[in-house]
């Protein structure tokens, strides 16, 4: 399983969109992107995007299929697809956290 799709939602707020692939090193990388009235609500007058990326080393992804409930050695992709971080993979952040689970944040606004 190469990249998953979470999240592909189009409603009267906008679009959003969250996506998880593996990358070359095994890294573990969320994608996230919101457009539309939704982030204006959120983040301000002007502002009508938000791009996000959460990416957790290869090294804590085992970490991660634990957290998910996952037998060792379970795809990480497979898990999340299935609901584990919850519904459109909402949950992630705070198992991740809750977990202590290490990742690295990068995030834009934009219009």
């Amino acid at each position: 399983m190469g990249k998953v799709v979470l999240r592909e939602q189009r409603d009267r707020d906008g679009v959003r969109y969250l996506s998880a692939r593996l990358a070359a090193d095994g890294a573990l990388v969320v994608e996230g992107q919101d457009l539309g009235p939704g982030v204006t609500r959120v983040f301000g007058e002007g502002i009508t995007e938000y791009e996000w990326t959460h990416t957790v080393a290869a090294r804590h992804v085992p970490a991660l299929v634990a957290a998910l409930a996952g037998a060792e050695g379970s795809d990480v992709l497979a898990l999340l697809a299935s609901g584990a971080a919850g519904p459109s993979g909402e949950e992630l952040p705070r198992i991740l956290a809750e977990h202590r689970i290490p990742y690295e944040v990068w995030s834009r606004l934009g219009d």
